[in-house]
């Protein structure tokens, strides 16, 4: 059964940064994209970035361009959001997920806590 354990969110003030790692066990991880997601509270859950099985393709949101980046380390079967020059509104709820081979996400990591203060 695959888990997945998001790490790395905490409080940062406005300008900071933070780095977010998701790991996963059982599944075989390079196979499948993963993806960031994020919920501000009382909104649907929004997409921000994903990557795939080998790392070379990223897409992101466009509101986050240029200041976060994805990456993936599949000997660490981690997948991770590096977040630069951060704003009041990623303030969040961070998901990391897998990709199925229907195209679709299909596990769901706990979330972490994303807050930034101005």
């Amino acid at each position: 059964q695959v888990q997945l354990v998001e790490s790395g969110g905490g409080l940062v003030q406005a300008g900071g940064a933070l780095r977010l790692s998701c790991t996963a066990s059982g599944r075989t991880f390079s196979y499948y994209n993963m993806g960031w997601f994020r919920q501000h509270p009382g909104k649907e859950r929004e997409f921000v970035a994903d990557i795939s099985g080998s790392g070379t393709s990223t897409y992101y949101l466009d509101s986050v361009k240029g200041r976060f980046t994805i990456s993936r380390d599949n000997a660490k079967n981690t997948v991770y959001l590096q977040m630069n020059s951060l704003k009041s509104e990623d303030t969040a709820v961070y998901y990391c997920a897998i990709k199925n081979s229907y195209g679709k996400f299909d596990v769901w990591g706990q979330g972490t806590q994303v807050t930034v203060s101005s």
